[in-house]
């Protein structure tokens, strides 16, 4: 813990608790004696810090007399770590493209304000930091925000739904009447997780699919965390089901250091072989999604098993190879 989260915690903590041991505060910072008296006697004389002693007490307090000319106390900047910049960053950007303008704007205004309040903490403040440190969101769809309030106040009020579904994967539209369970935010997109009363199952729909929503006055069916999990679960990405067959690629060794650190599935299991490529393994139900992640890799994966999953692979490539023909001139 550096000086100025020192000074941070040394604030917090008399914020908190009203009154604060010498002792107490030793045993958070976990410094010595000699250094908490400096930190104490930098805040009230370099930054103006209300602390006072109360002997009675015994211990250090804020005082409550108003602060003298000049002397207002404020905290020099504090830069955040990794995952509280990224944290407070990806909160921001969720919410404001959760609904530019519309009608959640004022609901989440306040929350907006108190982030900015947060970043602006920081040493060159929140526009500074939004300036020089960028989230982008690849793969956003533009959704429909009058279905989502809809099926919110379905899934909150725990009634089912009437909806018009299209089906981007067969271009049909369908009506169903589904118990909806929770809402996923992945990938920059949101899913709907519903017992499908048509299709008897769980199921997940893409929330800017759902053409039309009609809430009715019918209890949802209630599906336990448990089978929840156990159906959409346990698989890779978003799309998952109850055959889980387990996924063995093989990285080229250009590609490998990069794999290695990367986060596939929480039960992935992954090691570098003799000639430096990396294998790497993990549970799977649908195909699809992890057919596009490996795809994007090219010729530096291979598909060790299973081979009903190097099946699809080559049929997909073969069909890419059908719509793009090598030129025949070269």
């Amino acid at each position: 813990m550096d000086r100025t989260e020192r000074f941070y915690r040394i604030d917090q903590l008399i914020q908190e608790r009203r009154l604060v041991t010498f002792a107490e505060l030793l045993e958070v910072l976990e410094v010595s004696p000699a250094t908490l008296k400096r930190d104490l006697e930098y805040m009230r004389n370099r930054l103006n810090a209300p602390i006072v002693y109360d002997r009675r007490a015994g211990g250090y307090r804020f005082d409550r007399a108003p602060a003298a000319a000049g002397g207002q106390y404020e905290l020099p900047g504090l830069w955040f770590s990794a995952s509280e910049i990224h944290a407070l960053l990806t909160m921001q950007h969720l919410l404001a493209n959760l609904d530019p303008g519309g009608i959640l704007t004022p609901h989440v205004e306040p929350l907006m304000t108190r982030l900015t309040a947060l970043m602006g903490s920081a040493q060159d403040g929140a526009e500074e930091i939004r300036r020089r440190v960028i989230i982008f969101g690849l793969g956003k769809r533009t959704l429909s925000l009058r279905h989502f309030e809809r099926v919110g106040a379905a899934l909150l009020r725990r009634k089912r739904m009437i909806i018009r579904y299209y089906s981007r994967g067969k271009g049909e539209m369908t009506e169903r009447e589904v118990s909806p369970q929770r809402l996923v935010h992945y990938r920059e997109n949101w899913y709907l997780d519903a017992w499908c009363h048509l299709r008897g199952g769980l199921r997940n729909f893409a929330v800017d699919s759902i053409r039309e929503v009609d809430i009715l006055e019918k209890r949802a069916r209630e599906v336990s965390a448990r089978s929840m999990d156990a159906v959409l679960g346990p698989g890779y990405g978003i799309f998952s089901g109850r055959r889980i067959r387990w996924a063995r690629l093989r990285f080229s060794a250009s590609r490998a250091r990069w794999v290695a650190s990367e986060s596939w599935h929480p039960r992935q299991r992954g090691d570098f072989d003799a000639e430096g490529s990396y294998v790497l393994e993990f549970p799977f139900s649908d195909s699809r999604e992890l057919l596009m992640d490996v795809l994007k890799y090219g010729a530096d994966v291979e598909v060790l098993a299973p081979q009903g999953l190097r099946r699809e692979l080559v049929m997909a490539l073969d069909a890419a190879r059908s719509r793009y023909p090598p030129d025949s001139a070269t």
